[in-house]
């Protein structure tokens, strides 16, 4: 049997594969187990993780850091590229709140972590290592690892690591724990908050109103829809008209001609309905219910997006209301409902909704290919140029005035940043950067996996030593600490004095602390993208923070 306690206790390739395997395999096993009606999830990956390390299973190091590094790269990387097309729009709508706020935890955390060392006197070194435990940032940690080695001429200090290591396990349940305080704080109905993100969703379509005219005005009589739209001077969209001498619908376009007792449906903001009638005509008796009866006479069908030569284009260059006569009225992507404009960039993987004739609508699918077999052949290509970019990024210095070491955003940090911007601009380059939502998903859970499995077996040699003799038990405390506080006086201000949707808030904290597990926690718990978004929203510059600010407390204390 010495075949079979080398592969349990040594150190070759097949033992470290059956470790990850078993440690995986058993933390999602036991994260499926409800506490109170509460589960974390693949968080228990940790738990099992330190266990076995405990128990003195280990891996070779250099695996074990390079399995941890490129877990969180697939995760990261992955949540990149689902958030990206709605991440600059996000931005635009309240990123620079979400920011601001997030911004306050990192200072917060920085505050709490001071004010400890001075009372306790702990060394700032070690104070360092339990915030990058206790917030959940590894790369803070390696930037105060460094850091700390090059002021001292080439000398480290193991405490910067190991108050990393004890405070981390409780820094991840420490943050899931202030979300569910926050949710029974606030009292949280999940249905209204779904409904609430549906409203934000749909505001612009809620503003504006819908009415059916008759052409009756003399002047408009032979006017095409361009001509009128520049006769009238301000907005409104002519959709659909009935014409008098067929009685049948059709799109409009901005070629279509009006004539007299035409009944047409007009969007327009409540402001411009008056207008819109008095130029026109008159009102027309036919309500929306009537239209949606004469609307029997088109189809409406989802495409989807399959041929490269549409990918990059815009839907005003496609032009399919003159080309074709039908109507693009939705598009999705990645699960996200975008408004149908001109501008928008169409990108392989789309679902657009097209209303009209069903020899026209055939016509369109022709063009922009709706064959889901091209989709499942997989574009590897632009994830691993964009893995490769994104550690070129991570890893290049940053140098600013009056700091001695350059900043790095880390190898989190700069696939993140990557994988957003490849996901928006990657099209407009001929980039195909789709995945279908369950590979996207695979990678990300296969990478948060590995991620937290080596964590775990990293933290757990020792664990028990240090909280035992070492005083470790003191340094939980003050994770706790430093974990807690910032996020539940931020949670407070963000729900209670800027009212934040809920699920929002969760992907802003999990952000806040750059914690996988907490945003893992939060897209189960939601079972929408809010979450990733405002967490991708918040990331990138918290990550900058986290590591510039603990390089900055090595750099002023010691």
């Amino acid at each position: 049997m010495e075949w079979f306690d080398d592969l349990i206790w040594g150190s070759g390739v097949a033992h470290s594969v059956l470790l990850f395997a078993f440690v995986i395999a058993c933390g999602i096993l036991l994260g499926k187990i409800k506490i109170f009606g509460i589960s974390l999830g693949i968080t228990f990956v940790l738990f099992v993780g330190i266990l076995a390390g405990h128990l003195g299973l280990k891996v070779d190091h250099e695996v074990l850091h390079f399995m941890k590094e490129f877990g969180l790269i697939l995760f990261v990387y992955s949540v990149g590229l689902q958030v990206g097309p709605g991440f600059f729009s996000s931005f635009k709508k309240g990123g620079i709140q979400l920011n601001m706020l997030a911004a306050g935890i990192v200072f917060l955390g920085l505050i709490v972590t001071i004010i400890i060392h001075f009372a306790t006197g702990l060394p700032m070194q070690t104070m360092v290592g339990i915030l990058s435990g206790a917030v959940t940032n590894t790369p803070g940690l390696g930037a105060a690892q460094q850091a700390y080695y090059d002021v001292n001429d080439g000398v480290g200090d193991p405490t910067i690591a190991m108050g990393y290591a004890v405070a981390y396990p409780l820094g991840v349940v420490g943050i899931i724990m202030s979300l569910i305080l926050l949710r029974y704080f606030f009292k949280v109905n999940f249905d209204k908050e779904n409904e609430a993100l549906q409203q934000a969703s749909g505001q612009k379509k809620q503003s504006i109103s819908l009415n059916s005219l008759e052409v009756k005005n003399p002047a408009v009589f032979g006017k095409t829809v361009r001509e009128l739209s520049a006769l009238a001077g301000f907005g409104f969209v002519i959709s659909r008209v009935l014409r008098k001498e067929n009685d049948k619908v059709e799109i409009a376009s901005s070629q279509t001609v009006l004539n007299e007792g035409d009944r047409i449906y007009v969007a327009a903001t409540p402001e411009n309905s008056e207008k819109i009638a008095t130029f026109i005509g008159a009102w027309s008796d036919m309500d929306k219910s009537a239209w949606e009866i004469l609307d029997k006479q088109l189809v409406s069908r989802r495409i989807l997006i399959t041929k490269s030569n549409v990918n990059g284009k815009s839907l005003g260059q496609l032009n399919v209301r003159s080309n074709f006569g039908v109507n693009i009225t939705r598009v999705n992507r990645s699960g996200v409902d975008l408004i149908a404009e001109p501008g928008l960039k169409l990108q392989i993987g789309d679902r657009v909704t097209v209303v009209g004739d069903e020899g026209a609508i055939k016509s369109v699918e022709a063009v922009l290919g709706n064959q889901l077999k091209r989709l499942n052949e997989p574009n590897l290509i632009p994830i691993f140029i964009g893995v490769a970019l994104g550690v070129l990024l991570g890893s290049t210095p940053f140098a600013f005035p009056g700091i001695p070491q350059p900043v790095k955003l880390g190898l989190a940090g700069g696939p993140l940043i990557v994988a957003i911007l490849i996901s928006v601009f990657g099209p407009k380059y001929k980039l195909v950067t789709y995945t279908t939502m369950s590979a996207n998903l695979m990678l990300r859970e296969i990478g948060i996996c590995f991620f937290l499995a080596c964590v775990g077996l990293g933290a757990g040699e020792g664990f028990i030593d240090t909280i035992v003799n070492k005083g470790g038990i003191n340094w939980i405390g003050f994770g706790v600490i430093i974990t807690v506080v910032p996020l539940l006086v931020i949670g407070i201000i963000g729900r209670g004095v800027f009212k934040l949707n809920y699920f929002t808030l969760m992907g802003l904290l999990s952000g806040s602390m750059t914690d996988p597990p907490a945003l893992a926690y939060s897209n189960a718990t939601a079972g929408n993208d809010a979450p990733a978004v405002s967490y991708a929203s918040v990331y990138p510059f918290t990550m900058f923070l986290r590591v510039l600010s603990a390089q900055l407390l090595i750099l002023l204390f010691l």
